[in-house]
């Protein structure tokens, strides 16, 4: 029933019709960087054109999620003097294309903490459970730049306009219980819980005509 591989930044698992895929780069807390935007986004074009999986799972391991981007990348970069568009650049665009078009149910099971990339990226899956515990921070304007992968439409459209404006233009971080509260999550669990839960809500989901739940996602 099982097939697993470990690509050692990403674990994938298939079972029973769900694809679990895991960020594991615990050291850097699943930071981001370009082979793990590229790993991704191939486990999700792959998804998608399988006709056995129905429905994929994003989850972590360690004590986060994701901490967004790996700034120890883009510090490389920079001393290199080669482009963010040139290195850093391409993974980014093409794993958060890749997750905003992918045509099947996408549920997120945040473990811990999740910061730019690891919030924004909760705003294209279709269900989220998060843990007790967990925080969530969209540090982009503290950083000194604007949100990213259509964040600054979606956290209005998920959130409100004031709980996002409150999220974007202070960088406050929002608890595992405030995101249940402003619709960035379905629900809070405990942190044993959340994989099993979140697994047992896409095995539901993955018993469905994969083709009514493609369409349904279209519309």
């Amino acid at each position: 029933h099982g097939v697993g591989s470990d690509l050692s930044m990403l674990r994938v698992d298939d079972n029973d019709g769900v694809r679990l895929l895991t960020l594991n780069r615990p050291d850097t807390l699943n930071a981001f960087d370009s082979p793990l935007y590229d790993a991704c986004a191939l486990a999700f074009r792959e998804a998608s054109t399988r006709d056995d999986i129905a429905c994929v799972v994003l989850t972590g391991t360690g004590r986060a999620f994701s901490a967004g981007q790996d700034l120890g990348e883009w510090s490389r970069i920079n001393t290199t003097g080669a482009s963010a568009a040139d290195d850093a650049g391409p993974g980014f665009p093409r794993f958060i294309d890749t997750v905003a078009a992918f045509e099947k149910p996408l549920i997120a099971a945040v473990n811990g903490l999740g910061v730019g990339i690891g919030l924004t990226v909760l705003l294209h899956c279709d269900l989220v459970l998060i843990a007790r515990g967990a925080r969530l921070r969209a540090p982009f304007v503290p950083l000194g730049v604007v949100p990213e992968a259509a964040g600054s439409l979606l956290m209005p459209a998920v959130m409100g306009a004031q709980r996002a404006a409150l999220a974007l233009y202070t960088g406050e971080w929002v608890t595992a219980e405030d995101a249940v509260a402003c619709g960035l999550a379905l629900r809070m669990v405990e942190p044993d819980a959340l994989l099993p839960d979140t697994m047992a809500l896409a095995g539901r989901i993955a018993r469905m005509p994969v083709s009514s739940l493609v369409e349904t996602k279209r519309l």
